[in-house]
């Protein structure tokens, strides 16, 4: 008799409805409020069979935010793959995610939160996106620089040069100050975008 061979595929699913729970709690309540208690009444379980799949709240945690950031990410890969001057593009990626940003402080209230906490508490998730991102700006640059559109030495540099100079624009805590005091952030970003290309050598 053939044996059937036994998959993965169980506790995978298991392992993503988990977060798929832990996600809508976070939203709902925030993530701090949460508990593996909570997580797992809703799916049936213990919470010692929820620390089979994930070895404590905060691998969560960072598996959620995980998931947040990936959104951002996408935003900037499928802008950076566009056809166009890479002035163009650098200037609606940082435009997008600033916008995106703003919207999840909005609308999403508790996501934000998290992502804020992550950045300022530097969890290994946000040290990854925020280096994926600058790389993406490194790409766009490197694009600007073949085509005669930037004139910089060290791309690698002025994309690290550029993550700083947007750092208020793109950091959660931040544009929450800039709306609490009535700031208008896409209007300042604008003339921040502005700077920064001629910076990098753009010619109007």
């Amino acid at each position: 008799m053939r044996q059937t061979t036994r998959t993965r595929s169980d506790p995978d699913e298991t392992r993503a409805r988990i977060l798929e729970v832990a996600e809508d709690y976070f939203r709902r309540v925030g993530y701090q409020k949460t508990s593996v208690a909570d997580i797992a009444t809703e799916l049936g379980m213990s919470p010692a069979n929820i620390y089979r799949f994930f070895p404590s709240k905060g691998a969560i945690n960072e598996c959620i935010c995980g998931r947040v950031v990936q959104e951002v990410a996408e935003l900037a890969f499928s802008i950076a793959r566009t056809q166009g001057p890479a002035a163009e593009k650098l200037s609606k990626l940082l435009m997008t995610i600033h916008v995106h940003n703003k919207t999840t402080l909005i609308k999403e209230k508790r996501t934000h939160e998290m992502v804020a906490a992550a950045m300022q508490e530097n969890w290994a998730i946000i040290k990854a996106h925020i280096e994926r991102v600058t790389t993406i700006f490194e790409g766009i640059i490197r694009e600007g620089i073949a085509a005669g559109e930037f004139h910089v030495d060290d791309p690698a540099e002025a994309a690290r040069c550029v993550k700083r100079a947007f750092v208020s624009f793109l950091h959660p805590m931040m544009i929450e100050h800039c709306i609490q005091h009535g700031e208008d952030t896409e209007e300042g970003l604008r003339e921040q975008i502005r700077f920064i290309l001629k910076a990098l050598g753009k010619q109007d």
